[in-house]
């Protein structure tokens, strides 16, 4: 399968953004609204455009993925870092590697453009593979409950959480 991985553009977006819709359409821990999230992203002040990208097959678009600025806070500093969220690929095209190359291809770029360290709520089966680790190995918290296994960072370089500790702030687009 021959998948290419790009930077999304603004021409993309409708294209993608019925793809995130469609990739979410029956999943189990979804509130079916990621494309709508997506869209808010984008015209946000924590939107990165090197980090949306889409994975084309025989020229179509099947995937997307969107990492965007997020804080690490505590009682004296507070520290950058990004979000892993959404990752999208259609029904028919998943568990063929779409979403691993998105995620392999995001991370590579992160660490390019200076980014440390990504922070992801997903699969505690999925996720490891790429290098995830449950972030309260580095004291990070989610500023919800959620299960430890599932709140996971990646350091994009040696000890880029070192000394890092305290809870995420996500962008006011992820809770609205």
């Amino acid at each position: 399968m021959n998948i290419k991985i790009r930077q999304e553009k603004g021409t993309d977006y409708k294209v993608s953004e019925n793809l995130v819709e469609k990739a979410f359409k029956n999943a189990e821990y979804s509130d079916q609204k990621e494309h709508l999230l997506v869209a808010k992203l984008r015209k946000s002040d924590v939107f990165v455009p090197e980090l949306s990208l889409v994975a084309e097959l025989d020229g179509e678009t099947v995937g997307h993925i969107m990492l965007t600025k997020l804080i690490i806070e505590n009682e004296e500093n507070r520290y950058n870092t990004l979000a892993l969220a959404p990752v999208s690929v259609l029904p028919e095209h998943q568990n063929k590697g779409v979403g691993s190359k998105l995620i392999s291809e995001s991370l590579k770029v992160a660490k390019e453009i200076g980014f440390k360290s990504v922070i992801v709520l997903g699969h505690d089966k999925y996720y490891p593979r790429f290098g995830f680790k449950p972030a309260s190995i580095w004291g990070i918290k989610a500023p919800f409950e959620v299960p430890n296994e599932a709140f996971m960072a990646l350091e994009l370089e040696v000890r880029g959480l070192e000394g890092i500790r305290g809870t995420v702030v996500y962008s006011k687009e992820f809770l609205e």
